[in-house]
């Protein structure tokens, strides 16, 4: 102990804390708080993947957490037992179709919204905004009717078709991303010859890859989440979904609960939109930052 230490010491007088040691130990607490955050939220997961790995038996004992041993029993049930590839394919039909539309629909929309100036484009955008205000519990009862009317009741249109029309708030979301692109990039375009079309998918579309991919990922988690859109009109069983599917296949046909079988459903449902997230992680998180600040 240096002198200087012994002599405060003598003094009475506390040792002050290094700042590099008290940064070290505070940035140490934040971590540890976050890792016990993200366990928390893992938890669900974590046990649906473990009861996956659990033969029925097993499930039924109760107060069984780690399987004894692991078994891939319900993931062969699934793919064996059960329509699950076709809910699969109807799922990423589904999907893929809304997405075309979104990516479609939304661009262009927003390109418009920011790019050009016509009278009474306020107002529109503003309408165009209110209309999330309303619930969409609201609109079942007269979209049903119209889509009965058309004859798409029984068909994937219903949900496909909507997608192409656009949707306010992903309109919104590239609108302010647009917005905030250098006003010096249309004007080099301009130079060069570019018409509209050109600068939209030439210069600009490169430069919204964070915010198309936030679409993106947030328009393929609806349409592969949604349950609500399949169960009202796909009557079908062939036309089911895959949450439609998990829906169906509650219970075994003696009553008894299947729980490792319905997560592994979960399990393989789940999964694709995780890899979607992980992939595009990055871009995800600098969309929301850039689309939120900037317009």
């Amino acid at each position: 102990m240096s002198h200087r230490s012994q002599l405060a010491i003598h003094r009475g007088h506390p040792l002050v804390m290094p700042k590099y040691l008290m940064h070290w130990i505070l940035a140490a607490l934040l971590h540890l708080i976050l890792i016990g955050i993200s366990a928390m939220a893992l938890l669900p997961l974590i046990y649906m993947l473990l009861t996956s790995l659990q033969s029925l038996s097993q499930v039924l004992k109760g107060a069984q957490l780690l399987p004894d041993p692991p078994t891939l029993e319900a993931y062969s049930f699934v793919l064996t037992r059960i329509p699950f590839l076709v809910y699969l394919k109807n799922t990423l039909v589904i999907t893929l179709g809304a997405l075309m539309g979104a990516f479609i629909s939304n661009t262009l929309g927003a390109y418009g919204f920011a790019r050009f100036r016509f009278p009474g484009r306020e107002i529109i955008f503003g309408a165009l905004l209110s209309s999330m205000m309303l619930p969409g519990v609201v609109r079942l009862v007269p979209t049903y009717i119209l889509f009965l009317k058309l004859g798409w009741i029984n068909t994937f249109l219903p949900l496909i078709i909507p997608a192409w029309f656009g949707s306010p708030f992903f309109v919104f979301l590239l609108r302010q991303f647009f917005r905030g692109l250098p006003e010096d990039l249309f004007d080099a375009a301009k130079i060069d010859g570019c018409n509209e079309l050109r600068t939209l998918f030439y210069i600009v579309m490169p430069l919204a890859k964070p915010a198309l991919a936030t679409m993106l990922i947030f328009s393929a988690q609806g349409s592969w989440n949604d349950f609500m859109g399949p169960l009202l009109y796909l009557k079908n069983a062939k036309l089911r979904t895959l949450a439609l599917g998990l829906y169906a296949f509650r219970s075994e046909p003696q009553g008894i609960p299947s729980w490792n079988n319905l997560m592994a459903i979960a399990v393989l449902m789940v999964l694709p939109v995780l890899i979607l997230f992980a992939l595009f992680q990055r871009y995800f998180i600098e969309g929301i930052t850039i689309s939120g600040i900037k317009g």
